[in-house]
């Protein structure tokens, strides 16, 4: 568990660029312009808008649609001329959106946009997307690419997946999440495919050298920080169709504060937090940020979050184990209150942004 530490100002994501609260504001305006009921007979949405991925019935099936772009990290890779992890990024951050449902992802489709195509640059992206594919058993079912030179400077890559509810399993949602659930915790490879605004802010105002290793690192940095997302499909198989599974947290993009997509009303407190991993704690030193926007822009060393009932903790451990993620841990628990806490680093988030 980390010892308490001071919080210290210094680069916000909204200095680097990426002002959280004015996107919050600007997507409240879009949802509301944007509001259409269908009609029944095209499928009834389940729940809010929100979650980690859309839910709509269709008959007796559930399907289950994410979509997500690999962001600003595509620089990082443009600067080396690497790009194969990149997509394999591009399917792990969506079939890692479908696992946070307990959704089986079936399928995928990217898109590209770019200022002009370049084979050796998709061929790399192809192997990527078909070691993402593999690691989450999906389906490519197709894409799209656009040539737009007047509107991109650099290659965009996302895409959208599919996921279904198999033989019966119901969705995931957090709604049974209670006061006395423990939070298992998943580690990640690294910094995943979200917050590189800011880590580049960090990287040009400390002049640090892509083709060297940081200290106490083997492989050069700018390899270090393309390491794919990790993928956790198979740890949501393992656990999603078990009694004791009260939900699941992609800690992607807005970091610990994904917990609270899953429920408003409850506290999860984060007391058994991991003692930061080298990667992390030097971002930290160098970049003086402050722990509090750390926390609330990278996943901080845990990818995966998995909300389980008390006695559940063992045997969750155990399946976890089985589907080859011995690392996960114990990292809180959900207690009577509302937002999230950190308690050994004296930081806490009641609204999600």
């Amino acid at each position: 568990m980390a010892s308490t530490r001071k919080s210290r100002g210094g680069l916000t994501y909204a200095h680097s660029g990426v002002d959280t609260d004015r996107r919050a504001r600007s997507l409240a305006a879009l949802l509301a312009a944007a509001r259409y009921d269908s009609p029944a007979s095209h499928g009834c949405p389940v729940g809010p808008i929100g979650h980690y991925a859309g839910l709509i019935r269709i008959g007796r099936e559930t399907l289950a649609v994410t979509t997500d772009t690999v962001g600003t990290k595509v620089l990082l890779a443009q600067q080396l001329g690497r790009y194969q992890e990149i997509g394999e990024d591009v399917v792990a951050i969506n079939v890692n959106d479908l696992a946070s449902v307990g959704a089986r992802a079936a399928g995928l489709v990217d898109v590209i946009n770019c200022p002009r195509p370049d084979p050796t640059v998709f061929a790399a992206l192809g192997r990527g997307i078909r070691r993402g594919l593999a690691a989450a058993e999906c389906a490519l079912l197709g894409g799209e690419t656009a040539v737009v030179p007047d509107l991109l400077k650099a290659i965009d890559v996302g895409g959208t997946a599919i996921g279904f509810f198999p033989n019966g399993r119901r969705p995931v949602t957090g709604g049974r999440i209670r006061p006395g659930d423990r939070i298992l915790g998943i580690p990640s490879s690294g910094f995943h495919a979200n917050g590189y605004t800011l880590l580049r802010a960090v990287l040009r105002k400390r002049s640090m050298d892509l083709r060297r290793p940081r200290p106490g690192a083997r492989v050069p940095l700018g390899v270090e920080l393309l390491r794919a997302t990790r993928t956790y499909t198979r740890a949501s198989e393992a656990l999603a169709d078990a009694s004791y599974i009260h939900g699941f947290g992609h800690l992607s993009g807005g970091g610990v504060l994904n917990l609270l997509r899953l429920r408003p009303d409850v506290a999860f407190v984060l007391d058994r937090w991991p003692e930061l991993s080298d990667q992390f704690a030097w971002i930290r030193e160098l970049g003086e940020v402050a722990d509090r926007e750390l926390f609330r822009t990278f996943n901080m060393g845990v990818g995966f979050a998995a909300i389980v009932a008390p006695k559940g903790v063992a045997p969750a451990l155990r399946a976890l184990r089985r589907a080859g993620f011995a690392d996960s841990v114990e990292v809180g628990q959900v207690t009577e209150g509302r937002g999230v806490h950190l308690s050994g680093w004296g930081i806490s988030y009641h609204e999600y942004a």
